[in-house]
């Protein structure tokens, strides 16, 4: 997730969760026309987000037990919203029934993207979880391309998921599924939201549409926290931790996205974005000591390489028809 999460993508957040930045989404509409400039720059504040969204996730893993995952959602959505709000200072008035609407589903998407990525780490390894989460935009990108090359990365992607069903030797299944469904889920969340980023991005200017889903995805998991952890939520130190998940899974990745979409191409930071699943299984594996096999390494290697090819191919397109 992202894991969501911060918007980002892959061809695409995290989710992540980070809330995964889409072509067409607020911050890509920030940055999309800027001064492209080239070097390591532009290369190290992608990479710094995507470890800032991950490992966030990893905090947020390790606040689990004392908020529960529906918690943990509501206190980083909650705490990036007010931030979001703050910053951008959004209009609320001037809009039709239809930029609202675009708005509530973003919202929407935002909160079951984040929602479902954080019940997969709640049940399985935070790479596996991003890797599985990755399949959504993925799929997205295969079936907006409509290119046969495309066939080739599907079946890779494929090849990838059916190695990580084996993690800890269990043959197929050997992952937990009911947190796999969830990382699916969340998957299909993300490709949900890149679309209604896009659409929001066209309709409100610089990041207020954002700032405002936000908002709307807050309120949605507030009922669903309260439940889980009800007073738990206002200890102070749960709090704290909970204020440190959102600057580093939306407020700071965010931040970074945008400043490189200014000096870089939006499709190459696509490309880059895709680099999410091994950047999670290095935090899982440092920060929540969850061992990954050489199988393991392998299906994310081969999901990568799937969502690179998906997104190259992609542009190879969007090129052809210039």
């Amino acid at each position: 997730m992202p894991a969501p999460s911060s918007p980002s993508t892959t061809a695409a957040p995290s989710a992540e969760a980070s809330v995964p930045l889409p072509v067409g989404s607020p911050a890509a509409d920030l940055g999309g026309g800027r001064v492209r400039g080239r070097g390591l720059g532009p290369v190290a504040l992608v990479i710094s987000a995507g470890i800032s969204v991950q490992f966030g996730a990893a905090l947020a893993v390790m606040i689990m037990p004392r908020a529960g995952a529906a918690g943990v959602v509501t206190l980083r959505l909650a705490a990036a919203a007010l931030v979001l709000l703050l910053l951008c200072r959004p209009k609320v008035r001037g809009y039709s029934r239809a930029d609202w609407g675009t708005v509530v589903v973003f919202g929407l998407t935002m909160a079951g993207m984040n929602g479902l990525f954080y019940q997969a780490v709640d049940r399985i390894p935070l790479g596996p979880a991003v890797t599985l989460e990755v399949l959504g935009p993925l799929a997205l990108s295969v079936i907006v391309s409509r290119r046969l090359v495309n066939l080739l990365w599907a079946g890779l992607a494929l090849a990838g998921v059916v190695l990580l069903s084996s993690h800890g030797g269990g043959g197929f299944g050997g992952l937990d599924l009911l947190g796999a469904a969830f990382a699916l889920g969340a998957g299909a969340m993300w490709a949900a939201y890149i679309v209604f980023s896009a659409r929001t991005g066209r309709r409100f200017p610089q990041a207020d549409g954002l700032a405002l889903a936000m908002a709307v995805a807050a309120v949605l998991s507030l009922p669903l926290g309260i439940v889980e952890a009800g007073s738990d939520l206002l200890v102070p130190s749960t709090l704290a931790l909970g204020v440190g998940v959102a600057v580093l899974s939306s407020v700071l990745p965010y931040t970074l996205e945008l400043l490189a979409l200014r000096r870089m191409p939006s499709p190459t930071f696509a490309v880059l974005m895709s680099l999410e699943p091994a950047i999670a299984a290095t935090a899982g594996f440092l920060v929540l000591n969850q061992a990954m096999s050489a199988l393991d390494a392998l299906a994310i290697a081969l999901v990568i390489a799937a969502s690179m090819g998906a997104v190259r191919s992609q542009i190879g397109k969007k090129a052809e028809a210039a």
